[in-house]
């Protein structure tokens, strides 16, 4: 039995071979052979995978392919994991002027009075966190964004609401009313 650090040389065992290095009846090299052979399977599999349908219905089927340009971005994975997962990546001054500008259509999409009260009361905590919190980098962008007063906010989110509920009645009311089915006993 060979002995652990002896090579397959002296211990009279040869090692596989993989075959002769070059191509006996060519003399062109074994190696340049195979990985001919292993091409030509390759192109072979594709189209029968593609006689079969395989390929047929692929989400990117037609498209071109995104970000194929000339030059490369190190950070291209960042900017897609912040667009498909929509984070924001602004500073707290400008988070805060985007969330001023929405804060109305939030509002009016909630249904309940508390509720529009916590919302509006949570945007003013923002507010003040950003505030307090200090600007990035020397050139920072200030804090412009006011809080807002609750109950006037309140209020006006009830006038919209009342506004926005009449206006639905009344394109109910001027809408001609859907013609009843009958049942089929009751045809004439």
């Amino acid at each position: 039995m060979p002995e652990h650090d002896e090579s397959p040389e002296q211990s009279g065992v040869e090692p596989p071979r993989r075959g002769p290095e070059r191509d006996e009846r060519t003399g062109r090299s074994a190696a340049a052979a195979r990985i001919a052979h292993q091409a030509t399977w390759v192109d072979q599999q594709i189209r029968l995978a593609m006689e079969r349908g395989d390929f047929d219905d692929l989400p990117g089927a037609g498209k071109p392919i995104e970000d194929l340009g000339v030059e490369h971005d190190p950070d291209w994975w960042v900017k897609k994991l912040v667009e498909r997962e929509q984070i924001a990546l602004l500073p707290p001054a400008l988070a805060i002027r985007k969330e001023d500008a929405e804060l109305d259509g939030r509002l009016d999409r909630i249904n309940v009075e508390s509720e529009v009260r916590r919302e509006v009361e949570e945007f003013n905590a923002h507010v003040r966190r950003a505030l307090y919190t200090p600007p990035v980098g020397p050139s920072g962008p200030p804090v412009i964004t006011r809080q807002r007063d609750v109950d006037a906010e309140v209020e006006s989110w009830r006038e919209r609401r009342t506004a926005r509920i009449e206006a639905q009645r009344a394109a109910r009311a001027a809408a001609p009313p859907e013609p009843t089915k009958r049942r089929w006993w009751r045809r004439r």
